[in-house]
């Protein structure tokens, strides 16, 4: 995995990722299960993260499922 932080940035600032953290996983993750976490595009995340890619200044998450990084926007998880 740290081969793929080497290379991948946010798509929207190119600030370099951190790979979170498993407390925060758990910690999103049970917000999610009780449906209070919402994406930038203000939709209702519904499925639990397996991990997450943390932007440098820490304002968001990109989720990580099936070891493939969602780098889209609109799909980031503010912080």
């Amino acid at each position: 995995m740290q081969d793929l932080l080497d290379i991948l940035c946010c798509p929207e600032t190119h600030q370099p990722f951190q790979l979170a953290d498993a407390q925060l996983i758990a910690d999103l993750n049970a917000k999610i299960k009780a449906g209070q976490i919402k994406n930038r595009d203000g939709k209702v995340v519904t499925e639990p993260i397996e991990s997450g890619l943390v932007r440098q200044d820490r304002k968001y998450l990109y989720a990580v499922r099936n070891n493939i990084p969602l780098l889209l926007i609109n799909e980031a998880i503010p912080l």
